[in-house]
């Protein structure tokens, strides 16, 4: 086992890379205020300070140890003010692990109607009522400090795809003064014993951006990096090569996060790159819709096969979905629109995602890396939502 590396990154957080696969894949262990974080990890999607379907006590059965919360929806209602007089997020929401925040960037930018960029920040109008706000880097980290979340994102300007070569390096230029103006606020303002700070890097589909992004960003000496402006609907490969451009360049003593991925087959691609840390929507919507993940592909409960099927969703899955649940019933409380089909979907894909991390971290510990992913990749791709 290689050398243990570890970094300070405050009096209340410590990084530590436990163990390297040939792949590059990591093993390692993330501690903040809120405890301690086993790495790689996949950490659901809470927008609105709440997992869809699924309640504070479930998600802590489910040994998450993790959320990320949306600061955008959060900053608009229920207010980030309102959330600090009841205590900060974990009051608020009574959840006892930690919250990762992003800066809300991503949803402003996807407002391409409602919202104009300049170097000062994003002026913008919200989606429930019209109303106009500025977004800053320096409001985003102010927003974030006073939600109380123990890692905060910087402002970042995310481009479409396809973005041009000029369109990508001038929303990486903004994108790494804003990230200075951030750090510079949190340095005035916040406290690092009880929050993080990480860097994003941008760039587009541009290696020769990505590169020069990542390497002005460490310069910086963020506690952690973050890898945005993917999974936006590029070709996997191209996700996969940006990526590798980006850790290659990111030191090994700091979290790595690759933001908004991805589909199960993928997880373990993005660990073996040296990522540490992901996220999606995609289990818990997918429920919400119908499609659930097995080891066999993905599964379409509305189809009138599934009627009369007796058996459960995975016959190879522990959760408590799968071991008390048929295929008929779940079918039935979609097809009846019923809440509980969107709460059991979403317990079963949820753990489904959280099973991958495990056996990923397993797969690293005990050097069976490859095989795993042999097996992932060759199984999980069958079938289609």
């Amino acid at each position: 086992m290689p050398a243990r590396a570890a970094t300070l990154l405050g009096m209340s957080f410590r990084f530590e890379v436990l163990k390297t696969d040939p792949s590059g894949a990591r093993l390692g262990r993330l501690t903040t205020p809120h405890g301690v974080i086993d790495t790689p990890v996949f950490m659901p999607v809470g927008t609105a300070a709440t997992v869809k379907g699924l309640t504070q006590q479930t998600l802590e059965e489910l040994h998450v140890r993790v959320l990320l919360a949306n600061t955008y929806h959060l900053y608009l209602r229920p207010g980030h003010e309102l959330i600090r007089r009841m205590g900060g997020l974990h009051r608020f929401m009574s959840w006892p692990g930690s919250i990762l925040t992003d800066s809300g960037g991503y949803q402003v930018f996807s407002l391409a109607e409602l919202r104009k960029v300049t170097d000062d920040g994003v002026r913008f109008r919200s989606h429930l009522d019209g109303s106009e706000h500025f977004l800053t880097p320096e409001k985003a980290t102010e927003v974030q400090m006073a939600l109380g979340s123990d890692i905060l994102m910087v402002l970042d300007e995310c481009v479409e795809y396809p973005a041009s070569h000029d369109r990508a390096r001038h929303a990486a230029a903004r994108t790494l003064d804003w990230a200075r103006r951030s750090r510079k606020y949190f340095a005035e303002h916040g406290d690092a014993a009880q929050q993080m700070l990480f860097g994003i890097v941008q760039g587009g589909g541009y290696a020769d951006l990505r590169r020069q992004c990542a390497e002005q960003l460490v310069e910086l000496d963020f506690p952690g990096y973050s890898i945005g402006g993917l999974a936006v609907g590029e070709p996997p490969p191209l996700t996969c090569e940006m990526t590798a451009e980006v850790t290659a360049r990111l030191p090994a003593d700091r979290p790595r996060y690759l933001m908004g991925v991805g589909k199960p087959e993928e997880l373990v691609g993005y660990v073996r790159l040296g990522i540490d840390m992901m996220d999606c929507v995609l289990p818990t919507r997918n429920a919400r819709n119908g499609c659930l993940f097995t080891r066999q592909g993905r599964l379409l409960i509305k189809n009138a096969c599934y009627a009369e099927d007796p058996r459960p969703v995975d016959e190879a899955c522990e959760c408590l979905v799968c071991r008390r649940y048929s295929r008929a019933y779940l079918r039935h409380l979609f097809m009846a629109n019923e809440i509980l089909g969107a709460v059991l979907n979403t317990h079963h894909n949820l753990y489904f995602y959280l099973d991958i991390m495990r056996k990923i971290r397993d797969a690293i510990m005990f050097g069976h890396l490859a095989g795993l992913s042999a097996e992932l990749e060759a199984r999980l791709e069958a079938g289609h939502c």
